[in-house]
């Protein structure tokens, strides 16, 4: 599974880089965990604000920071 955590470097988007690998290693989830920090390749996503989640191609969440046990249901899926 691809997760990549959209962001410039904000806190909120180390936060969520930090949140994701909690949960899935809280949960024996194995995930390749990729930062994007281009400003270009997070604006392919369509996205207005960061941090952004997209696992597997998919925006999941974009300008919050998600709980998580959002984060949890995500990797699930």
């Amino acid at each position: 599974m691809v997760v990549k955590v959209l962001g410039t470097g904000c806190s909120k988007c180390n936060e969520l880089e930090k949140r994701v690998n909690t949960v899935a290693a809280a949960n024996n989830i194995e995930i390749q965990l990729e930062k994007v920090k281009n400003l270009q390749d997070i604006m392919s996503y369509n996205i207005m604000m960061t941090p952004a989640l997209v696992v597997n191609g998919q925006v999941k969440s974009a300008g919050k920071l998600p709980s998580e046990a959002e984060i949890l249901k995500w990797l699930q899926e």
